[in-house]
């Protein structure tokens, strides 16, 4: 996991990205380069309104010299894109743009091991609509590593993991296998070892009250149970299926350092009220180590600049070590 560069797709052009971009490298000296993709028009626009003077020099993606790079300035390559107004409503219309950002950043991560990924967010309503539950799934499609994936808000005190992603709770069950079990606790193993040369201690919940239900047939028995006891048997160090209601109690949290769930909500609405934004969302399991901020477009506060920007400098933080 020693990647050179940082590149950073901005994500939807009219939400607080920008704002904590450039809130994020005016405080912080990062020792790799960071290289922006996004509209030189849109940051110049935003910069005027949120009284920003940083410095923009244009690089093209195809002739990077990382070794020639810092971050006294904007790394930037330049994606056209016409707007009305720099803050103007998030809508259909920039989906192009995004799309372009992504291409340039997954072309050269195709070509190039020296490069990890930042994104900023994105109204899946609008870019995705319904082809990909989110942009960790997007990205996997792109990569061709759909079934392979893992999503994984990390807080080097605690990270979570949900089994489904943005799933309607009603389909939950049906997408819970062991293989997906398997998976996911193989890509946080992997990881863990990398990235900080430890053995992760994992505790996995179950998916109904109590880890029970009046079935005869219940997720916990057929398929979550057997799956722990086959990784057991491997050695690994993983224990479960807990209740989710108590597993997050403090006691536990001293045990484990990753909580796989079953569901999105299950793990990620206690890792919120936890940390806050001190979390990073890691998309496990693609060729390069891709890492986006945990928050939205956040619609409402765009242009007030009064934007937290401690998740995106988590992020960047994360990849700058």
């Amino acid at each position: 996991m020693n990647f050179k560069s940082i590149l950073v797709v901005a994500g939807e052009p009219h939400s607080v990205f920008l704002e904590i971009f450039f809130k994020s490298i005016k405080k912080n000296n990062f020792k790799k380069p960071i290289i922006l993709i996004a509209s030189k028009n849109l940051l110049i626009e935003q910069m005027k309104k949120l009284n920003f003077n940083l410095r923009i020099k244009i690089i093209k993606k195809e002739d990077i010299q990382i070794k020639k790079l810092n971050n006294n300035c904007i790394n930037l390559i330049n994606v056209n894109y016409k707007f009305t107004h720099a803050f103007q409503k998030i809508s259909p219309k920039s989906n192009h743009y995004i799309s372009r950002c992504f291409k340039i950043a997954l072309e050269l991560t195709s070509k190039n091991a020296d490069f990890s990924l930042i994104n900023g967010p994105i109204n899946k309503k609008y870019f995705l609509n319904g082809s990909s539950l989110g942009i960790t799934e997007y990205l996997a499609k792109k990569n061709k590593s759909i079934n392979e994936v893992a999503m994984l808000i990390f807080n080097k005190k605690l990270a979570v993991c949900p089994i489904t992603t943005h799933l309607p709770l009603k389909d939950v069950a049906k997408n819970i296998t062991k293989h997906k079990i398997f998976s996911h606790v193989n890509l946080i193993m992997d990881f863990y070892k990398k990235k900080f040369r430890k053995i992760p201690r994992i505790a996995v919940t179950g998916l109904n009250p109590h880890c029970e239900s009046n079935l005869k047939n219940f997720e916990e028995k057929s398929i979550i149970s057997p799956a722990i006891k086959k990784l057991r048997i491997k050695k690994l160090n993983v224990s479960g299926p807990f209740p989710a209601d108590t597993v997050f109690m403090k006691d536990n949290l001293k045990k484990y350092d990753v909580i796989i769930g079953m569901y999105h909500d299950q793990v990620l609405t206690p890792i919120k009220t936890l940390f806050g934004f001190d979390a990073i969302n890691i998309t496990l399991g693609l060729p390069y180590l891709r890492v986006s901020p945990d928050h939205g477009p956040n619609e409402i506060m765009v242009g007030k600049n009064t934007s937290n920007p401690r998740s995106l400098m988590l992020a960047l933080k994360f990849l700058d070590n």
